[in-house]
């Protein structure tokens, strides 16, 4: 009886300590990942809109992206966004933010406007701000979509 309590308590210290180092690995599961972009395009009724960025995170890891955004919408005009910033989270390893998002948004800037949207891809999330200039009114739907530069 003595001998099955250490053992039951002993296989219990084993499985409390498998938890808590899952538990500190999923805290640390998120990169801190960061994009900086620049991005330019055209809308009517259909919206589409190609650049360029560079993905970096906390760990020292990065990597250059082709950024293109292709949606449709009741949507008009023309504009430019540089210095654009992201902020992802829950990614694991930095190939998590390459991929498809989906994407919504609506619009409306004369000359100098901003932006700020949230998109999602599976579990992993990036929040979009930038600022930028040209003409756009409307609302649509799509798609950004992120892929190494070559």
């Amino acid at each position: 009886m003595k001998t099955t309590l250490v053992v039951t308590l002993a296989l219990a210290s084993v499985a409390l300590l498998g938890a808590h180092r899952a538990m500190a690995q999923d805290e640390h599961a998120d990169l801190g990942c960061k994009l900086s972009f620049s991005l330019s395009g055209w809308s009517a009724v259909i919206s589409s809109a190609e650049g360029k960025g560079v993905v970096t995170c906390k760990n020292g890891t990065s990597i250059p992206v082709l950024i293109s955004a292709k949606g449709a919408g009741l949507t008009a005009g023309r504009s430019q966004v540089d210095h654009g910033t992201g902020t992802f989270t829950h990614v694991r390893t930095i190939d998590d933010v390459l991929g498809h998002y989906a994407q919504g948004e609506a619009h409306a800037g004369a000359l100098k406007s901003g932006t700020a949207q949230l998109l999602t891809k599976g579990t992993v999330s990036l929040a979009l701000e930038g600022t930028g200039r040209g003409i756009d009114l409307g609302v649509d739907v799509g798609e950004f979509t992120l892929k190494p530069a070559k």
